[in-house]
């Protein structure tokens, strides 16, 4: 009889044949085995093989090599050719039960979810014991390259998600003690990883050591701020405020050995389900065996619970609106079948892992289209969001969008609010990874770049789908994080034929049969130019669909971004007479619309563009739209696929003079400087003003009749604005550079956009540095100081302000250097420096002079009021306070009345008025509230209305006060949040003084 030939890939990839193992070759040879091992029965073809063993340049040998590998693998395994099957061009290796040690893994795991729900916890964990002794150290030791790791990663994510239930069940069975070591073993091992971080806490405090629990936190705090720039997760926070206030609760264990332990009104075998256990579904008395699956066991799946009583689970839902993004489906789709269905079967069900599917083809084959109709198919299976976004991967006038730029806008679509985003592009991913946990979330990403564009992207837990589109084959991306490809040939001949018949109606499609067959022929049976050819077909009714036919024969060519070794893809000659039926004038601005940066435009912008009134630049618009050369995606937004601009540009540079594109670049630049400084006014009345020159003939700025839509224009046309700006500095228009991100800026810092903010500035001090100009150099250096005071590089925002006022002081611009003088306090207060900041502020009074700006003097006022409570001269800094008061309340001004309230509190308070102290503060906090976007003031007001609440004798009060102002901290990730929460653990109840946590 055979003897059993057993795998295993937990630990070096070997395999045995009875007692004796097999000798599996060299590295590369056993790198086969071991991807055909992991397929679990799939099959595997042999260009994923060739992936997944040389990446993106594999030999040319390598097809050849690969099945040497297999050969060889199979002498070495024995004569039974069943073990490693050919299926058609790809490998299958049939691992049961048994003969694998990965599938005994799951499958030891697997049994020990239903033990587990039966009450049987010392059943569960027999099996998950069982299953973590099959690992031999690292999966697929001896097993190199990019492949290699990812993989070993994600299966060592399985096993610490393994050990993470065994750990849970052994705290709900009362081992406090014994887990503690191996925990603390597990934080030094995983420092970043919060799911070990919060046992070992739970663990610690119900072993009597609420200290040592409270520095676990505080040592997580400080290792994720230094490392990702982010705090805590929500879970080990409110796990960390119920061990401060010595929450009896979390002490309560069920401690059951058996089914019978289990109470069956909490508890019961249905109760939790693998789709109905979410991220909130669990409890913070933590990792109960009840709340942690198997399947769903994520670093943030621990999240905590008002209660320690077990409740139902219930499947997270946002509060927030839900993102709806996908473009809408393209009226005249058609085929496509077989390639829906096939992508219909990849779509993942329940708590299967998210998958991402790659659909790819050449340019102009309708990915797009097939990606948005398919993504609108399956919409309603995901029904916390759908969004899209374009990474113009391929576009020939702008960069590939960064990942670091993609995940930012990804955030912000779900809801993360700008300045809670970190820097760093691994912290923004790890971020990502977060926010999607528990949801089920379809992203479409359309036109990537290449897999490292794509990679940072990639949810981590179960049940979301991505959907790229890409020219490229992105194999490193289906070797390595298996993604599944889906690649669009042309449409077949009768799918052609419907497209046309679909756009010009079954009677004329009939009429002439032979033209259509040449059309679609000529056409390449590419969509898009099927489209082209359509709409030009559908403009000339009165020609004979033969006369078309004739003249794409007669102009048929190539064009060079569509040259393809299988197929002939030539749809110059289409666009070219799409080109030529538009009038002069809609040709004219079809090539100019290439000049934008995108990622869209407007119809003033547009209309500014080509120099022409907004009426006419709106028929224009309409004919382009209707030639199918240029999208109207939203209401008044145009767009337009990067092929067509491609092919606009060839035709700019081959027709419009140097002069001509100067002009219109100009123009352009006119038009957003114009409207950005009409709108920058409108959001600050009392900021110094720069003197812009007029702007060029035949441009139409936007106009902005309240803030509020001032600020709604700065947040549409946000990505424009910043693409503008490069594309200024880039061709020589420093004046516009530098002025556009002076009109940037205000906005920019206000809602918390610290990325963008920086990125602007600096390009514009590049174009300040070439001007020479004092006064651009000037409002820079001011305008980057302000970005590094909201970065805390104090010392960097010194530098930058100090020589903003020299240069102001140099060209005599006494608001500009007033308002200087005042920022340079705010930095000097950082610093600990107060009389100096007092002293600046005595210079911006002065050169205010009595006839200056009121709500300034205002300012100002406060400030003096402020320096001088600061360093405790109260009485004089009440005197300065209530002529600031006394300003701010003529013009009903909520944001400066705020500030001033809040400094007349503090003297009061330090004065032994606390009565008065907190009528001040409650106001202030309300005029903060109404006017709403200063959250770090609202935040700063509590903790100060705690303190008088304190002096006052109502320490409950201020708890409550400190903990709502520790939250508006921690969810800004404000720097301040840590002295605050040290303040809160100081009145803790019933003197339990918790260790500072800073």
């Amino acid at each position: 009889m055979r003897e059993q030939v057993r795998f295993a890939v937990l630990g070096p990839v070997s395999a045995w044949r009875g007692a004796v193992e097999v000798d599996l070759g060299p590295p590369r040879q056993r790198a086969v085995l071991a991807v055909l091992l992991l397929a679990e029965g799939g099959r595997v073809p042999v260009d994923r093989l060739v992936d997944a063993l040389w990446g993106a340049a594999p030999p040319a040998s390598a097809v050849g090599s690969v099945r040497t590998y297999v050969h060889r693998l199979r002498r070495a395994l024995g004569e039974d050719a069943a073990l490693i099957r050919s299926v058609g061009d790809a490998y299958v290796v049939r691992a049961l039960p048994g003969d694998l040690d990965l599938a005994d893994f799951r499958e030891l795991t697997a049994r020990a979810e239903p033990v587990r729900r039966a009450g049987d916890l010392h059943g569960a964990a027999v099996h998950l014991q069982d299953a973590l002794a099959l690992w031999r150290g690292p999966a697929l030791s001896g097993v190199r390259g990019e492949f290699a790791q990812v993989r070993r990663e994600q299966l060592e994510a399985l096993r610490l998600s393994a050990l993470e239930c065994l750990l849970g069940i052994r705290l709900e069975l009362g081992e406090h003690a014994q887990v503690v070591t191996e925990l603390a073993g597990l934080v030094a091992g995983h420092p970043l990883d919060e799911r070990f971080r919060e046992m070992l806490m739970l663990a610690l405090y119900r072993t009597g050591r609420q200290s040592a629990a409270l520095e676990t936190y505080a040592e997580a705090r400080t290792l994720l701020a230094e490392e990702l720039g982010v705090d805590p997760a929500p879970a080990l926070q409110h796990l960390y405020e119920r061990i401060l206030r010595g929450d009896g609760d979390l002490l309560a264990v069920r401690g059951g050995v058996g089914p019978a332990t289990v109470d069956r009104h909490s508890a019961t075998p249905d109760a939790v389900t693998p789709d109905a256990v979410t991220p909130n579904a669990v409890t913070p008395d933590a990792v109960t065996p009840d709340a942690v699956t198997l399947d769903t066991v994520t670093p943030d799946a621990v999240t905590p619970a008002p209660s320690a009583t077990p409740q139902p689970p219930s499947p997270h839902r946002p509060s927030r609106p839900v993102p709806a993004q996908l473009p809408s489906d393209l009226p005249g789709f058609v085929g496509r079948e077989a390639q829906l269905a096939q992508a219909s079967d990849l779509v993942p069900e329940g708590d299967a892992p998210s998958a991402t599917v790659v659909i790819g083809g050449t340019a102009g084959v309708g990915k797009t289209a097939f990606a948005i109709h398919w993504a609108r198919r399956i919409a309603p299976r995901f029904p916390d969001g759908q969004l899209y976004l374009n990474l113009r991967g391929f576009d020939p006038v702008g960069a590939p969008v960064p990942p670091a730029q993609a995940l930012r806008t990804l955030l912000e679509a779900l809801g993360v609010p700008p300045r809670e985003l970190p820097e760093d592009q691994d912290a923004l991913a790890a971020r990502l990874r977060t926010v999607l946990t528990g949801r089920r979330v379809l992203i479409l990403l359309d036109n990537a770049r290449d897999a490292g564009q794509i990679r940072p992207l990639l949810p981590g837990a179960p049940g979301c789908l991505v959907i790229v589109t890409s020219r490229n084959r992105l194999g490193g991306l289906v070797a390595v994080d298996g993604a599944r490809p889906l690649r669009l040939d042309v449409l077949t001949a009768r799918e052609g034929r419907d497209l046309l018949l679909r756009r010009l109606g079954a009677e004329r499609v009939a009429a002439e049969p032979e033209a259509v067959r040449e059309i679609v022929e000529l056409c390449a049976r590419l969509p898009l130019a099927l489209a082209v050819a359509a709409a030009r077909a559908a403009d000339r009714t009165a020609f004979p669909l033969a006369a078309l036919a004739d003249e794409l024969a007669e102009g048929h060519g190539s064009l060079d971004a569509f040259t393809d070794a299988d197929q002939a893809a030539d749809v110059r000659a289409v666009l070219s007479w799409s080109y030529h039926a538009l009038s002069p004038a809609a040709a004219r601005l079809f090539r100019l619309l290439v000049l934008h940066p995108g990622p869209d435009v407007s119809l003033p912008a547009a209309a500014s563009l080509a120099g022409l009134g907004a009426a006419a630049t709106r028929s224009l618009l309409a004919e382009l739209v209707h030639a199918h050369l240029v999208d109207e995606p939203a209401p008044g937004r145009y767009a337009w696929h990067d092929l067509l601009r491609a092919y606009a540009a060839e035709l700019s540079a081959g027709t419009d003079g140097p002069d001509e594109i100067t002009a219109a670049r100009r123009r352009m630049a006119d038009h957003y400087l114009h409207s950005a400084y009409a709108a920058a006014r409108l959001m600050d009345l009392t900021r110094d003003r720069i003197v812009l020159a007029e702007p060029s003939p035949g441009v139409h700025s936007e106009s902005h009749t309240t803030p509020q839509r001032a600020m709604a224009w700065f947040g549409t046309e946000r990505a424009v604005l910043v693409a503008v700006l490069k594309e200024a500095s880039a061709h020589g228009f420093d004046v516009h550079a530098w002025q556009l991100a002076w009109c940037v800026e205000h906005h920019f810092g206000r809602q918390g956009l610290w990325h963008e903010l920086g990125v602007t500035l600096r390009t514009a001090l590049q174009s300040a540095d070439r001007l020479g100009d004092p006064t651009a150099l000037a409002h820079i250096h001011r305008g980057l100081a302000q970005a590094e005071s909201y970065a805390k590089r104090t010392g960097d925002a010194r530098a930058h302000i100090e020589r903003a006022i020299e240069l102001f002081a140099k060209v005599g611009d006494v608001p500009a250097l007033t308002e200087s003088h005042r920022q340079l306090s705010v930095v000097l207060e950082v610093q600990g420096d107060l009389e100096g900041a007092l002293d600046h502020h005595r210079q911006a009074l002065e050169l205010l002079g009595p006839d200056g700006d009121g709500r300034l003097r205002s300012w100002i006022l406060n400030g003096l009021g402020w320096y001088h409570s600061l360093l405790g001269r109260h009485r004089e800094a009440l005197e300065f306070c209530a002529t600031a008061l006394e300003l701010a309340r003529a013009r009903d001004d909520d944001y400066t009345l705020g500030h001033v309230l809040n400094s007349i509190g503090h003297a009061r308070h330090h004065l032994g008025a606390h009565d008065e102290a907190v009528t001040a503060f409650e106001e202030a906090l309300a005029r903060f509230r109404h006017v709403g976007g200063v959250p770090w003031a609202e935040a700063h007001t509590l903790a100060s209305l705690a303190d008088s609440r304190l002096a006052l004798g109502q320490p409950d009060r201020a708890r409550a006060l400190l903990a709502e102002g520790v939250r508006i901290l921690e969810r800004l990730g404000h720097p301040d949040a840590g002295a605050m929460r040290e303040k809160l653990a100081a009145l803790t109840p019933d003197g339990d003084r918790a260790a500072p946590s800073g």
